[in-house]
């Protein structure tokens, strides 16, 4: 299974690498953002885009209320799997 976790651009560490830092609930990480760049949105646009991101890449963009949701479910799966393990 595949996961893409919701995270906001906060800054452009290398337009020519194509590189970002992304805030996923509050953690800070370094992606690739060469997916969701092109002519008409070069790296500069993307702060402060939602985007969902996969193994250190931004695969798209999404709006702010889609991140919302996703990172709402993701915060109840931690929840139950933490649940869970009490169970076993």
């Amino acid at each position: 299974m595949c996961l893409g976790v919701p995270g906001r651009i906060t800054e452009i560490i290398d337009p020519n690498k194509k590189l970002a830092i992304v805030d996923v609930s509050g953690v800070k990480r370094q992606v690739n953002i060469a997916c969701i760049v092109d002519d008409q949105n070069p790296p500069e646009s993307c702060v402060g885009n939602w985007v969902l991101i996969h193994v250190g890449f931004a695969m798209n963009r999404i709006d702010e209320r889609e991140a919302a949701e996703t990172l709402k479910l993701l915060e109840e799966i931690i929840i139950a799997q933490g649940t869970m393990s009490n169970y076993e």
